[in-house]
């Protein structure tokens, strides 16, 4: 029983992952970075990492809000009520210093991990 909620939950994260695009484990950083940008809304971060990759990363609500709680509870984000351009009441979430340096060290290991993986992915056997 237990090995069949497991599966479930496995195959369920693994559609999840599919269908959005993004790469487990890159959400809080994807979001860090945005608002690194600019300050704004939960709705307008998910359309602006939708904008920003072309349509590849679409983030639904059920996770987005979720994350963005998580960054909030660790002052990696600050989020402050106001009143949005539609004249409606939304939480905007900015960047905190904390955040910053977190942002700046997630950039730095992926930056070292992906040439690492792109190494492997382009090396022959000649190479060797």
């Amino acid at each position: 029983m237990l090995l069949l909620q497991f599966y479930k939950m496995r195959v369920d994260m693994r559609d999840e992952t599919k269908e959005k695009g993004l790469v487990p484990g890159t959400l809080h950083m994807l979001i860090l970075k945005i608002l690194a940008l600019e300050s704004m809304h939960g709705y307008g971060i998910g359309m602006r990492l939708e904008q920003v990759s072309k349509g590849v990363f679409q983030v639904n609500a059920g996770s987005l809000f979720p994350a963005l709680r998580r960054l909030e509870r660790d002052g990696l984000i600050r989020g402050e009520w106001s009143v949005t351009k539609n004249n409606r009441r939304a939480k905007y979430y900015s960047l905190t210093a904390q955040g910053r340096a977190k942002l700046k060290r997630e950039t730095r290991d992926w930056e070292a991990q992906t040439t690492a993986i792109a190494r492997i992915l382009q090396a022959s056997l000649g190479e060797l």
